[in-house]
């Protein structure tokens, strides 16, 4: 074992006893000692040695590194009656700490700065998409297990989020749908009414309601309502520990917290697609009946004649793949919250832009892909 001993202190002179093995093993436990000699102020600061039995590299920079710091704060400081053996290891210590270099925070342009910002925000994106990936093939995973085990289903918390996502949700979709019927039927009234192509107005209303905007305003109402609730639902159980607390029970988290609201919203969505359908066709009913003359009567047999079948499926084909995508990202984004409350709002937030981004696109990428196709 080795000893660093202070003999004696005064306001102007420390003398400090080395003994025994001097080693990284016995240093550890100097540290906090050095630490108070380097806080003080001294003229004069000499290493007894005549005591040492054994030097390794850490001991003999450890000696080294204290005389250069008194050295430099301008204090006479000196190394006394060290043996022969130990002049060499001592020597290699002071060229090793004289040579140290001395490390320098590199400087950024402009340009380094913005391509570094950018690439990191590329491999974040990467690595997001590719976590994503992962949670729903997990999901897929625990849904077929489903087939095998129906009894482990959460039918109950499935039905309780079909009421809360779902029917809760048709008052300001129905509103929503109303408004957008409303506005194109009135903008496309104007236009039609100075070619004598008044009756066309039911065209217009019904398909791109039924087929686009029904599906497409549904969605991103749901996405702000549905997604946000999500990810905080599950970011405050994170951060509260339920879900660790769940493990701990054996109970999966994909199978307990995610697939009942997925499966909620892949239900409940072609089911309010349907009633933005109805909605959304009543508003330009009004307007059409109100600008144009067209009665009410008139405006569902054209409907009925004109309107084909596959407009109203197409839509109410989408919304399940819509709800599917909003679950999977709101829950996604609920798992990934650490830390505090800041980063559950932070969560809610990207949660929702993402679903209403990948709904926009998932909704233009069918389009064109029917459009292609003739249907």
């Amino acid at each position: 074992m080795g000893n660093f001993e202070i003999l004696h202190v005064d306001e102007s002179t420390c003398r400090i006893k080395i003994s025994g093995d001097f080693d990284k093993y016995s240093i550890k436990g100097f540290y906090s000692k050095v630490k108070t000699i380097k806080q003080k102020n001294f003229s004069f600061v000499g290493i007894d040695c005549s005591s040492m039995k054994s030097l390794d590299f850490a001991g003999a920079l450890l000696i080294v590194e204290l005389i250069s710091f008194f050295t430099q704060k301008g204090c006479s400081a000196t190394i006394n009656d060290v043996a022969p053996e130990f002049e060499k290891i001592l020597y290699f210590a002071r060229k090793n700490l004289r040579q140290k270099p001395k490390l320098e925070k590199p400087k950024e342009f402009f340009l380094s700065k913005f391509v570094n910002k950018i690439g990191k925000s590329i491999i974040d994106r990467f690595d997001g998409f590719f976590l994503f990936i992962s949670f729903f093939g997990e999901t897929i995973m625990q849904s077929l297990r489903l087939i095998f085990a129906p009894h482990q289903f959460r039918y109950r918390a499935t039905l309780a989020h079909i009421e809360k996502s779902g029917a809760g949700a048709l008052p300001i979709v129905g509103l929503t749908s109303f408004l957008v019927g409303l506005v194109i039927a009135y903008q496309g009234a104007d236009q039609l009414a100075k070619f004598g192509a008044n009756i066309f107005i039911v065209d217009m209303v019904s398909i791109s309601v039924f087929r686009e905007l029904a599906p497409l305003i549904t969605a991103i109402v749901i996405a702000g309502r549905s997604a946000s609730a999500y990810t905080a639902e599950i970011g405050t159980m994170k951060i509260t520990e339920e879900i660790d607390a769940l493990k701990s029970m054996g109970f999966d988290p994909i199978l307990f917290l995610v697939l009942p609201r997925v499966f909620a919203l892949v239900i409940s969505m072609p089911l309010i697609v349907f009633f933005a359908d109805i909605v959304g066709v009543f508003g330009g009913m009004i307007v059409a009946d109100g600008s144009l003359g067209i009665s009410f009567r008139e405006f569902v047999v054209r409907a009925r004649d004109v309107v084909e079948m596959k407009h109203i499926l197409i839509g109410l084909i989408k919304a399940p793949f819509f709800g599917l995508l909003i679950a999977m990202i709101g829950c996604f984004r609920g798992f990934q919250v650490t830390g505090s409350t800041e980063s559950i709002g932070q969560y809610t937030t990207i949660s929702v832009v993402n679903a209403i981004f990948w709904v926009i696109a998932c909704n233009a990428l069918i389009s064109v892909l029917l459009t292609e196709v003739g249907i």
